[in-house]
């Protein structure tokens, strides 16, 4: 269970995804206190970050490639990654 969360972090899969970028986030737009919602990438190093703006609308961003970063200012978190796929095995 979920309470007063700032931010809420997925990590995509075939099985799940539609519903993880469809009613699940639909749901968690409800959620007053939620800022980020980032959606991460199991095949490929993709992390999508959609933040609730001040106006209420929530706005995309996206990094690619092991190189790139997330930053959650919400938290004061930065997402590296190269270091959120650190032990992935890529096929």
């Amino acid at each position: 269970m979920l309470l007063n969360p700032t931010v809420i972090i997925e990590v995509l899969s075939p099985n799940t995804e539609s519903d993880d970028r469809g009613k699940k986030f639909q749901r968690y737009r409800e959620i007053d206190t939620l800022r980020d919602y980032v959606l991460i990438a199991q095949d490929e190093a993709r992390i999508e970050r959609f933040a609730r703006q001040e106006s209420g609308l929530w706005q995309l961003s996206e990094a690619t490639g092991l190189a790139a970063e997330v930053a959650l200012p919400s938290i004061g978190c930065v997402l590296r990654l190269a270091e959120v796929y650190e032990v992935v095995e890529w096929h």
